[in-house]
């Protein structure tokens, strides 16, 4: 697995990050359209990848907060949200979250 910023975000990514988030979390349907725009302006988006390229995890932090934090539900309890926030403390000293 590899963690790592992106800075370029073209449609496939966001469209792959939103199918982390939909399995990931249980409101979907009343936020669900304010994701990809949230996904495009966060400062600093961050994500996991498995060994095929393929994103199953992310965060995204403001200034030294933690905005958001998905892992999806296939790759839960392997530890990648602990590993993402870890990597967040040490590269973007969160120090708040959301």
């Amino acid at each position: 697995m590899q963690i790592f910023e992106v800075t370029e975000r073209p449609v496939l990514l966001i469209q792959q990050l939103l199918q982390v988030w939909e399995s990931a979390d249980s409101e979907i349907e009343e936020i669900k359209k304010y994701v990809p725009q949230a996904l495009e302006h966060i400062s600093h988006l961050i994500i996991a990848e498995n060994e095929h390229k393929i994103p199953i995890a992310f965060m995204g932090v403001e200034q030294q907060k933690l905005e958001m934090l998905f892992v999806s539900s296939e790759d839960i309890g392997k530890g990648l949200g602990k590993r993402l926030l870890q990597y967040g403390i040490k590269h973007y000293s969160i120090n708040e979250l959301t």
